[in-house]
């Protein structure tokens, strides 16, 4: 399934990509264009909280119901254990998992009746560290944040007092789609750290995976890249967590906003592709896509396991549930992705 890739997609980190040809080498200028021309603030009304998974209606979660024939299930997540794949930045470390109690403890020890034992644990993790979502107080742009809010006054010590990810805890779930972009345009199914997913490698793998990618209104888009194939080969963590990596480009933005989309989630640590193709720019895909757009980014699922049934069976579409965990307040959540087919 290897095609050559469209002549205007380039690396990014040379400057002569698919963005700068667009948009100029100014990000500011870039990501303030994309924005305005982008935009859902009050698409549903000046006080909504959730975004564009405000696509996904009752009518799309009960067709998604009708995509499971084989009663199959694949988890997305990867494990959530201090073997995962940070190194510390901005504070964030792999989960600290600790016994309270084991199976040692009697019941004589914790004062309880008739031989009763209990084992208990806690966790201590960044919410941010494994397999997560983004949630819309996560990133601002100039200070803005999802749907015209004030960044300062909406996200405080006192965490995301209007856009919180448990306003999401029960909507995320419905027609879900993996386009294997790794396995149409790469070497051995995975792409090259720098590669920028353009739409144009979208739209040719939805023709090359046929029918079942068709990507429309409300759907959960899952895009394979390979890096964390290429992880699993024994290349190890390395820089996995902020540094190079496949993903897809800024100019997605449109395409993204165009097909109407629910949510978007890759197998990489920032979705976009790193380096940013921008000089000087910090993810300004997210940078329009979470405050703009009000669109929901999943980073770090695994997606082979489900790639390779899909590739198996011809079929990309599938019940997929993903809500977040309902932390009040939070920017972000772990969460488990289960699809179903």
């Amino acid at each position: 399934m290897n095609q050559p890739a469209p002549d205007d997609a380039t690396a990014a980190g040379t400057y002569d990509n698919a963005a700068t040809r667009r948009y100029g080498q100014d990000p500011a200028a870039a990501i303030a264009a994309a924005a305005a021309a982008c935009s859902n603030w009050n698409r549903w009304g000046p006080h909504d909280a959730v975004g564009t998974v405000n696509f996904i209606e009752p009518s799309h979660r009960a067709y998604a119901g009708t995509l499971v024939r084989r009663g199959v299930s694949f988890s997305l997540s990867l494990p959530f254990d201090d073997d995962g794949p940070q190194n510390g930045w901005r504070r964030r470390v792999n989960p600290v998992h600790t016994m309270t109690s084991t199976g040692a403890s009697t019941a004589e020890m914790l004062g309880l009746p008739h031989g009763l034992g209990v084992a208990d644990d806690a966790v201590y993790m960044p919410l941010q560290c494994s397999t997560q979502w983004d949630g819309l107080g996560h990133v601002f742009d100039h200070g803005i944040g999802w749907n015209g809010r004030n960044a300062a006054t909406t996200v405080t010590s006192d965490g995301d007092l209007e856009t919180g990810i448990e306003n999401q805890s029960a909507s995320v779930i419905g027609r879900g789609v993996l386009l294997d972009v790794g396995r149409a345009f790469g070497i051995d199914g995975e792409l090259a750290d720098g590669f920028a997913i353009t739409p144009e490698h979208l739209d040719a793998t939805i023709e090359l995976q046929g029918e079942t990618s068709r990507v429309g209104r409300g759907d959960l888009l899952l895009v394979r890249t390979g890096q964390l194939t290429r992880v699993r080969k024994g290349a190890g963590w390395g820089t996995y967590a902020g540094g190079p990596a496949p993903g897809l480009s800024f100019t997605t933005a449109s395409w993204i906003h165009e097909h109407e989309i629910a949510t978007v989630a890759t197998d990489t640590w920032g979705v976009e592709v790193r380096p940013n193709e921008f000089p000087g720019s910090v993810q300004p895909l997210h940078q329009v896509l979470l405050p703009h757009v009000g669109l929901l980014l999943g980073e770090m699922w695994d997606l082979d396991i489900l790639a390779a049934d899909c590739a198996d069976d011809g079929v990309f579409e599938f019940l997929l549930s993903a809500p977040p965990l309902p932390f009040t307040g939070a920017v972000g959540s772990p969460v488990n992705p289960i699809a179903l087919k």
